[in-house]
């Protein structure tokens, strides 16, 4: 696959021509807190129906299981595909935070509800999710966990007639202030991983406010708070039968890499375009500033960036079409280098634009500020070194 198709690139165009109507406009407002994501991402559902495809695809996939409400295996949701790289790619590059909150309903939470829930479980939790009805959070990381997030995993889950009872916290959790559904993930006595489904509301559930962040202002982030909360069995993700869930959060975290991809193809795209239109613009010494040498170096890297960024999520999305699964240490190489790349072409941008890239009113100033976080959610650049050269070295 060495780029997408022509169907592709008409929703493409679609996509993009209702983010610079809708989602543009409204990036201000949302940069301050003034305006929540949410509402934003309900009208982008509602414009390109995508409510109605997924209630179409669950309907499918519940009439595949025969309606065994226990029924697992081969069952799936809606499939990411191009479709969902496009989407990504384009709001990514108006505004990253916006697609980070979006990702992380519907692809951690939604996905991870999905890809190892019950049949019951799709039905009930992930597809008011999907639909955009309910919004989601994924809740794995823990205060002074960090990267070590199975081996120093606090937040416990102790068994109980009818369910669970979790106790800990979690934070830098995205949508963790505002979200209706999460999946948290605890260790049981015996000190197995396991996801649950909390809802809102739930007796000893709490959140925090919103963290302020260097960037992705659009994205809220927080914690969450379980003081003995009750879980109903029902409600341990795959059920009791289902295995320790810490692969389950690998794989996740595998998508997670792998879905940052395309959100680097649309910053890199939007500083390579903002740049040249700059320098075609800009004057000085009686001249534009895309004649001089410097300039054409900052551009041609750019360039150059945005290449390799789009061919590895072409190998992606054909890995996928192909049912191939690409290994671990080819998400953390391909987050390492997206996310990296990204944040040097944006800083670059700023660089290229001098004092009014470094404005707030210039999108490649938002842009650097989003870009970093690339390099640090997900995991970092250094435990992405560490995973490629252990799996490396392992396999040799």
């Amino acid at each position: 696959m060495l780029d997408f198709s022509e169907e592709h690139k008409v929703a493409q165009q679609a996509i993009r021509a209702w983010c610079a109507s809708h989602l543009g406009p409204k990036v201000t407002r949302l940069e301050s807190g003034e305006l929540l994501p949410y509402p934003v991402m309900r009208e982008l559902c509602a414009t390109f129906g995508i409510g109605d495809m997924v209630r179409a695809s669950f309907a499918k996939m519940q009439a595949r299981a025969g309606g065994d409400g226990d029924r697992k295996s081969g069952l799936a949701g809606p499939g990411e595909g191009p479709l969902m790289a496009i989407l990504m790619m384009e709001l990514s590059r108006f505004c990253p935070g916006f697609a980070m909150a979006f990702g992380a309903s519907l692809g951690l939470c939604g996905g991870a509800i999905l890809s190892r829930g019950t049949l019951e479980q799709k039905l009930r939790f992930a597809l008011p999710v999907m639909v955009m009805d309910k919004i989601g959070a994924w809740a794995l990381t823990e205060p002074g966990a960090g990267s070590d997030a199975f081996g120093s995993m606090a937040t416990r889950a102790r068994k109980v007639d009818g369910g669970w009872r979790l106790s800990g916290s979690k934070t830098f959790i995205t949508n963790a202030s505002f979200a209706d559904t999460f999946v948290v993930y605890a260790r049981t006595v015996d000190h197995d991983v396991r996801a649950f489904i909390v809802e809102r509301g739930a007796g000893g559930l709490s959140t925090g406010q919103p963290f302020k962040k260097m960037g992705m202002h659009t994205s809220p982030t927080g914690e969450v708070f379980l003081d003995d909360v009750f879980v109903p069995g029902d409600q341990l993700v795959g059920g009791e039968d289902q295995e320790n869930a810490r692969a389950a959060a690998k794989s996740s975290l595998k998508g997670e890499r792998f879905g940052m991809t395309p959100m680097c193809l649309g910053i890199v795209d939007r500083c390579l375009e903002e740049s040249v239109r700059y320098a075609k613009e800009r004057v000085q010494w009686g001249k534009p500033i895309a004649t001089f040498q410097l300039v054409q170096e900052k551009i041609a890297k750019m360039y150059t960036a945005r290449s390799v960024i789009h061919a590895l999520l072409m190998r992606q999305l054909e890995a996928d079409r192909a049912g191939v699964a690409l290994s671990v240490e080819e998400a953390s190489a391909s987050k390492l280098y997206c996310a990296r790349a990204s944040t040097d072409v944006a800083m670059e941008a700023v660089q290229l634009k001098g004092g009014a890239g470094y404005m707030q009113d210039g999108i490649v100033e938002m842009l650097a500020r989003d870009a970093k976080l690339l390099q640090i959610g997900g995991g970092t650049d250094e435990i992405q070194i560490l995973r490629i050269a252990r799996e490396v070295l392992e396999k040799a």
